[in-house]
């Protein structure tokens, strides 16, 4: 049985009794000042600025998602970009190559071109230089054979005959 219902409970040096007392009016004061009602409205208030707070979480979750999106279009946008400028460089060099190769084919072509040019006038020129080295030497030859033929005295009909024309066509 409980202790409240002896006695022995009720007398007044009982201290007990006094605990059951004091907490009996610590209950009515905390009723009589509006202690429930306080701690309602404080458990309110942390329970909404929790609730402010989670709302403004979720609130920064979605532009922070919102700006991952972003991010992640402009890189795949970048990336399709890199790709593209990947592929023109790639056309270019290509190009590039293309019109070198000509380039060096067509000067190939041209110092080939001129190369035999002056293998041809090197030609010419060496011919002309036999040629003239043979006139030169024909006429040496001839002017010694003359010579010879005037220092052995005797003339020659075929000269003379030139001679005499000589004189006539100088008139």
């Amino acid at each position: 049985m409980p202790a409240f219902f002896e006695g022995e409970f009720w007398q007044i040096a009982n201290p007990e009794l006094w605990v059951g007392v004091g907490l009996i009016l610590f209950i009515a004061i905390v009723i009589w000042a509006k202690a429930p009602a306080m701690i309602a409205g404080k458990l309110d208030e942390t329970a909404a600025k929790i609730q402010t707070d989670l709302d403004e979480a979720a609130r920064i979750r979605a532009e922070a998602e919102a700006l991952l999106a972003t991010i992640r279009a402009e890189r795949e946008e970048t990336e399709r970009q890199a790709i593209a400028m990947l592929a023109a460089a790639k056309a270019d060099v290509a190009q590039m190559e293309i019109e070198a190769k000509a380039k060096l084919e067509d000067q190939i072509k041209r110092r080939a071109e001129m190369a035999e040019r002056k293998i041809a006038q090197s030609e010419a020129q060496a011919q002309a230089d036999v040629k003239a080295a043979a006139v030169d030497l024909a006429a040496q030859i001839a002017e010694q054979v003359l010579m010879a033929r005037l220092a052995a005295g005797g003339s020659d009909g075929l000269v003379d005959t030139a001679i005499g024309q000589i004189g006539a066509k100088l008139q």
